[in-house]
Order: C-alpha cells, then sequence, then structure tokens
C-alpha cells in the first residue's frame, strides 16, 4: 500500500500525459490541437463547483437509500441534436421518468443526463471499411464526422471548439427551461410529447400526475412546502471523459477549495475500455473532485476493480464513486454477486447503478444493430434481485434513450419488430429506447422500488 501512495503522490492536470492510453484520435497537426486547447482552457467553464459538489451529496444519499439515480440521454449526441425541439424533447422524458421514480419509490429522485458533452466514443477498431475503402472510423462529432468522407473522417480539432460552443447553448437552453418553469410540478401535463397518447401507459400515467397534483395542492394548502420550490428541479450533465485533452481544458483550480474540478460536466464516467489503473484516463480522474463513474463489464477483474475505486477515493468518500454495471442479460446473474462480494470485501463506499444497455446489443436479421426491451428489463430486474439477495443495494439506473419516436429498440408496449428498425432508426452509433418504451421502463422500476421499500 505504500507503494502504491508513492506511485499515486503527485498530480497536476496535465500529469496524464505520462502514462499510456487508449481510444485517442490521431491529430495530423498536435500543434494545432495545443492552439484549440488554449483556446478553450480560455472560455468561462460550462458549469459551477457548488452544482458539483451538490450532486456529489446526492449521489451520496442515493447510495444511503435516501435518493434514486436516473442517468440517461443520446449513446452519441451530435451537433444538429443542438437545437429547441431535441432538447426539450430529452428533457421532457428524463423529467417524465423521474416523476413516476419519485412517485413510486417514495424518495427524490437525482437526474443526471447524457447531454451537453457526450460527443465522442470509444470504438472497437480504428478503421472501417465502407463500400471497400477503409477509412478512420467515427468517433463522435467532437473528432469527424459520420458521413463516409476520407477528408470527414480525419481527426480535426477545431470540432472541439464546436463542441464546446454545442455544449454551452444546450446547457443554456436546458438552464432556461427550468428556471422558467418547464419543470413546474403545478402542470405536469405540459410535459406531454405529441405521441403520447400512442402509448397504453397514458391513463396509468395521467393518474400519477393527477395524484401528484392533488399531493402539491394538499402541501400548499397546509404551508407544508414552498410554492416557488415547485418551479424548478434539480438537473445535472454527465459524459464519458474520453478526450483527455479537451478535459484538461476544462479542470479549474480552487485556491479555497485547495481542490481541481472539471467544469465540463458535473460527473463523468470512465469506460470499460480505458479503466486500466495504470492508464492515463485513470491518472486524470483521480485528482478531480467530480463524481466519478466507472463502467463494470464482463471481462473486468473484480480484484482489479477494488485497487481501481480505492485508487481513484482513497478517503472513501460517499457519493464519489458510481459503479455502473453493465454485464448483459445472460451473464448479470453470474457476474454480478462476484462484483458485489468484491466491494464488499474491500470495504469501499459506492453508488452501484445498472446500465442494462451495453451489454445487451445484438444484430437483427436485416443486419442492423439493435437492443430487445425484454433483454433489458431482464437485466435490470436481475440486478435489482441480486443486490437485495445480498443485502446491497441498487440505487441507480443508466439508460441510453431519447424523448423521440425512434424506432431502434425492439419489443416494448409499442410491439417493434425487427421489420420496424428501417421505419425511423435515427442513431449514429447504438440504439436507444424511444419515449414509450422509456417511460414503460419508468413503471417498471417504479413499480420494482416500491416493492423492495
Amino acid at each position: 500500500m505504500a507503494a502504491m501512495s508513492k506511485q499515486w503522490a503527485q498530480w497536476q492536470p496535465n500529469s496524464w500525459r505520462s502514462k499510456p492510453i487508449k481510444q485517442q484520435p490521431q491529430y495530423e497537426d498536435m500543434g494545432q490541437l495545443d492552439k484549440v486547447l488554449g483556446r478553450i482552457k480560455s472560455y468561462p467553464p460550462l458549469v459551477f463547483a457548488g452544482e458539483v459538489d451538490n450532486l456529489k451529496r446526492q449521489l451520496a444519499g442515493a447510495a444511503a437509500g435516501k435518493r434514486f439515480l436516473l442517468q440517461g440521454g443520446d449513446c452519441a449526441e451530435r451537433f444538429q441534436d443542438c437545437n429547441p425541439e431535441s432538447i426539450t424533447s430529452k428533457l421532457k422524458i428524463l423529467l417524465q421518468m423521474s416523476v413516476v421514480l419519485c412517485y413510486g419509490a417514495r424518495r427524490p429522485v437525482v437526474r443526471v443526463g447524457r447531454i451537453a458533452g457526450q460527443y465522442a466514443k470509444p470504438r472497437s477498431s480504428d478503421m472501417e471499411d465502407i463500400q471497400g475503402q477503409k477509412m478512420p472510423v467515427f468517433r463522435g462529432d467532437n473528432i469527424n464526422s459520420f458521413e463516409p468522407d476520407a477528408e470527414g473522417r480525419r481527426a480535426n480539432p477545431e470540432r472541439l471548439l464546436h463542441g464546446y460552443h454545442t455544449a454551452s447553448m444546450t446547457l443554456n437552453y436546458i438552464r432556461a427551461l427550468i428556471t422558467g418553469g418547464f419543470a413546474d410540478l403545478h402542470h405536469p401535463e405540459n410535459w406531454n410529447l405529441g405521441f403520447v397518447g400512442k402509448s397504453e401507459h397514458r391513463s396509468k400515467y395521467e393518474r400519477v400526475v393527477a395524484n401528484i397534483r392533488d399531493a402539491v395542492t394538499f402541501m400548499e394548502t397546509f404551508g407544508g412546502v414552498r410554492e416557488e420550490s415547485l418551479g424548478s428541479v434539480d438537473f445535472f450533465t454527465s459524459h464519458e471523459g474520453l478526450l483527455l485533452g479537451f478535459e484538461e481544458a476544462m479542470t479549474r483550480f480552487f485556491p479555497e477549495k485547495s481542490r481541481y474540478y472539471n467544469l465540463g460536466a458535473h460527473m463523468l464516467w470512465i469506460g470499460d475500455r480505458t479503466r486500466e489503473i495504470s492508464g492515463a484516463h485513470v491518472e486524470y480522474f483521480r485528482g478531480i473532485e467530480n463524481p466519478i463513474g466507472i463502467k463494470w463489464g464482463p471481462s473486468a477483474d473484480p480484484q482489479e476493480m477494488t485497487e481501481l475505486i480505492k485508487a481513484l477515493n482513497p478517503s472513501n468518500e460517499p457519493g464519489r464513486i458510481t459503479i455502473i454495471s453493465r454485464f448483459g442479460h445472460e451473464k448479470v446473474e453470474s457476474h454480478l454477486p462476484i462484483a458485489v462480494e468484491a466491494v464488499r470485501k474491500g470495504n469501499c463506499n459506492v453508488l452501484w447503478s445498472s446500465d442494462p444497455m451495453h451489454g445487451n446489443v445484438i444484430k437483427a436479421g436485416n443486419n442492423i444493430k439493435t437492443r430487445d426491451f425484454d433483454s433489458i428489463l431482464s437485466e435490470l430486474r436481475s440486478s435489482f434481485r441480486v443486490h437485495a439477495e445480498l443485502g446491497s443495494r441498487l440505487g441507480g439506473v443508466h439508460f441510453e434513450l431519447t424523448g423521440e419516436n425512434v424506432t431502434e429498440c425492439i419489443g416494448g408496449s409499442e410491439a417493434i419488430k425487427e421489420s420496424d428498425l428501417v421505419r425511423q432508426y435515427e442513431t449514429f452509433c447504438d440504439p436507444r429506447l424511444n419515449y414509450s418504451q422509456s417511460l414503460e421502463m419508468a413503471f417498471v422500476i417504479s413499480e420494482i422500488l416500491a416493492q423492495n421499500a
């Protein structure tokens, strides 16, 4: 342990540069990249340190069973999604899901969006073959273009500037919606999307809304709650901290706290491909104050994972680490118990969250990547059950979803079939739950939480 302490003794925002690194684009002009990162470093932060501290406190509450984490949004955000309709629909579905969860679980919900920064994606290969031509794989709008064009697929540092400005505009609009009363519990009917009538859950959701409004009226009548407190909600942002040059540029030091914060998002996570304890990503993450998510998949070694948790959270601070398990519905029953026991044996203070999306990607008969709603739900149910049986607690969920009426995942109450996927398949990376499927999932989770209360 003394050797490890010595290894981690020194940290600076750029100390990751001396470590081996994965999943980084190959830029042709490093001088141009440095200039771009210098400009971003001079720009205002996107979030505030006090908000980061607030989220950490709320996540600590979720780990203690006093709150529940809902984290969701796009697999890979696109710059073109920075428009009022797209941003509003994403916020709507997350607010709707959180109301359903809060009502069923009888506890506050921590809302964290995969939004305003999720512009880069790890990939399994650097190159791909498109119509017989080899070209760099699409790594997200922060890096290159989705269109299969040799020039567009070249890693372009200027895209990082576009990413910063797009994230800023997205956050500004989200804040304006919330402070302007979009989330006002006096008018939850405003959250309905145009196609809500197609969902078989419409009547159930309307009953929940009616009960919430009755409760609000009752509490206000007897002075139990201030009217102005119902007009807004806490909403936090997150993304995978993949491009370390950009993350370093968004890092700020606060002398009064003697701490470094990444102010590009409230929460960041380390993916399943970049969690090596001796690697650059872990080196960067260990020095920032933000809450950190760690993806835990079937390939992870339990002993190494507990060492990783301790390296990132040596003081065992509550709310600092969220473990996001992603095993797949066929492996969760065998892998999750081992993970839970390893963390317990290591006496690690963590919040457990389930990502039932990433382990359940399949190829449909038409060779389109999809996910089966029943498989997603199966992993989720199994995760709740395993934690309960082991005396642990699943305190959150992590979804790739959209508020649009897409057809990317099969199944659900709309009974989307493989033949329906081509109808409205819009994702640029992995398939997402649509509005109806997301709301249906919220009702299922709500019922499980109510049973376990």
